[in-house]
C-alpha cells in the first residue's frame, strides 16, 4: 500500500443486492493555497457585525488527490446570494467566508484560525477529516461547528459540535445490521487512514447485532488509481463459503468508482459475491456513467442520511440552486455534501430568526442551540435539537441527536427509496458503544 495516512473517512455506505428480496420498494470561488488566498467571501457581502451582517464560514477540500467536496462551499455561497437577494435573515445580510482546507491538517487549522480572525459566529455545513486540527481554534474562540459532514467520530463528541446527521457511525452500524441475515462472508474495503480505522468496529457492531461474524478488514490507499489486487482479494475472501452469498463493501470515497471498475472485471469468476456501493460517491450521475441498469450498481442497496434526491422534500433547495447557482456543476442536488450544507444553513437560519433583533455572536448562537431550539427541515431529517436531554449519549457519541438512516436501492438504473421512511439505529450504536 502506498500514500500517506490521513484521517479522511469514506462516505455513505450501502446494502447489497441480496437484501433486495426482503425490502419493499419505495423510494465561484477558486481554491487558493495560502491562508490569505484560501478563503473567499460572497460578492456584495462585506464586513462583520459592525455593518449589520452576520459572518459565518464553510470549508471543504478542493482540488486534492483524495476526497474533494467543492459543492459544499459553493452551496453555501449560493445560499447566501439567495438569502441576501430576499432581504437577508431577520433583516441581516449573510456574509459567507469559504475556505479550501486542502485535505490537510495544516490547512484545516488555517481555515479555523481564519474563522476566528474574521469573527465568524459559526462554521456551517463543512467537511474536514482533520477534526483534531480545527476544533481547538474554534473551541478557543467559542465558535460552534454546525452540520459537519460527519466524517469523523470526533464531530459527535466535542461540546461545540452540532451535527445534523448520524455520520459514518449511523451508516455503518445500520449497514451491518441489514447485511447480517443475508450475507455469508463480508469484506470491507476501506481507506488506510485514521478515519478509516474507525470503520470496521462500526460495521461489525451492526453485523454482531444480526448474529454475524466480523467482516474481513481490508485496507487500501485512498488515492490509488486502480484496485485490481484489492478486488481479487476481496472476492476470494467473500467467496470462502460457496453455498452462501458473499458481500463486498467498498468504502473508499471518491475512489469507490475506481474500485468498482476493478471489481467488475474480476467478478465473473465469483458469481456468488455481490457488492455494495457508497452513496455520496455513487449518485445518479455515476450510476448513469457506469452503464445504468446494466452497470455494476444495479441491485445495490444504500444507506443514506436523507431521502433520495428525487424526493419532493428537496424542492426548496433545488429552487435556490436554480435561482443562484444555475450552471455551476459543483452544486449538484444529488451530492450528500450539498444536501448537508443546505440542512446546516437551515439550522443557522432558524437560529438567527429566533435571535431576531438581539445580538448575534458565537455565544448567542450557542445559547440558542443549547437552549432547546427545535429545527424542522421539511422532513429531510427528524426535528433537530441539541439539549442534553435530546442527545443520544448512551451510544458513546455524546453529541449525536439524529440516528436515522434511509434505505435506498438502484432499480432499473435509477436510485429510488427501498423502504418508506427512516430506520433508527440508536440501539445498534448503543450496543457498539
Amino acid at each position: 500500500m502506498t500514500g500517506r495516512r490521513s484521517s479522511r473517512g469514506p462516505f455513505l455506505s450501502t446494502l447489497t443486492r441480496s437484501v433486495r428480496r426482503t425490502l419493499s420498494p419505495a423510494g465561484v470561488l477558486l481554491a487558493c493555497a495560502s491562508l490569505a488566498a484560501g478563503c473567499g467571501v460572497v460578492p456584495g457581502a462585506t464586513g462583520g457585525s459592525g455593518d449589520g451582517s452576520v459572518t459565518v464560514m464553510t470549508w471543504a477540500p478542493e482540488n486534492t488527490p483524495a476526497t474533494n467536496k467543492p459543492g459544499m462551499p459553493a452551496m453555501a455561497r449560493a445560499y447566501a446570494r439567495w438569502v441576501n437577494s430576499h432581504g437577508g435573515v431577520a433583516g441581516r445580510k449573510l456574509n459567507v467566508l469559504t475556505c479550501n482546507e486542502g485535505n490537510d491538517s495544516v490547512g484545516a487549522a488555517k481555515c479555523a484560525r481564519r474563522a476566528v480572525k474574521e469573527n465568524a459566529v459559526a462554521v456551517v455545513g463543512s467537511y474536514s477529516q482533520y477534526s483534531d486540527s480545527f476544533f481547538p481554534p474554534l473551541e478557543g474562540a467559542g465558535i460552534p461547528y454546525i452540520g459537519g459532514y460527519g466524517v469523523t467520530t470526533t464531530e459527535f463528541t466535542r461540546a461545540l459540535s452540532y451535527p445534523v446527521n448520524g455520520g459514518q457511525p449511523a451508516l455503518l452500524a445500520g449497514l451491518g445490521k441489514e447485511l447480517a441475515p443475508h450475507c455469508g462472508p463480508v469484506t470491507l474495503i476501506r481507506p488506510d487512514s485514521i478515519a478509516g480505522d474507525e470503520l470496521p468496529g462500526l460495521l461489525n457492531a451492526g453485523l454482531r447485532a444480526g448474529g454475524h461474524a466480523p467482516a474481513h478488514d481490508q485496507r487500501a490507499a485512498e488515492d490509488a488509481t486502480e484496485y485490481s489486487g484489492q478486488a481479487n482479494q476481496a472476492l476470494r475472501q467473500s467467496s470462502a463459503e460457496p453455498a452462501r452469498t458473499g458481500c463486498v463493501i467498498p468504502a473508499l470515497g471518491e475512489r469507490t468508482n475506481i474500485f468498482m471498475d476493478s471489481f467488475r472485471r474480476a467478478r465473473d469468476a465469483y458469481p456468488q459475491v455481490f457488492t455494495a456501493a457508497v452513496l455520496g460517491s455513487v449518485d445518479q450521475t455515476v450510476i448513469d456513467a457506469s452503464g445504468g441498469k446494466s452497470g455494476p450498481y444495479e441491485g445495490s442497496y444504500l444507506t443514506g442520511w436523507y431521502p433520495v434526491a428525487g424526493d419532493s422534500r428537496w424542492e426548496p433547495m433545488k429552487k435556490v440552486i436554480n435561482e443562484t447557482a444555475f450552471g455551476d456543476n459543483r452544486v449538484d442536488p444529488q451530492d450528500a455534501g450539498v444536501q448537508t450544507t443546505w440542512i446546516a444553513y437551515t439550522v443557522l437560519r432558524t437560529v438567527l430568526e429566533q435571535i431576531g433583533d438581539g445580538e448575534v455572536s458565537a455565544s448567542t448562537v450557542r445559547r440558542a442551540l443549547d437552549g432547546g431550539l427545535e429545527v424542522r427541515t421539511g422532513g429531510l431529517t427528524p426535528p433537530l435539537r441539541w439539549r442534553l436531554s435530546d442527545l443520544l449519549a448512551s451510544t458513546g457519541l455524546a453529541r449525536l441527536t439524529n440516528a436515522d438512516v434511509s434505505l435506498q436501492t438502484v432499480r432499473q438504473g435509477r436510485l429510488v427509496p427501498a423502504t418508506k421512511g427512516f430506520v433508527n439505529v440508536a440501539k445498534t450504536l448503543e450496543d457498539a458503544g
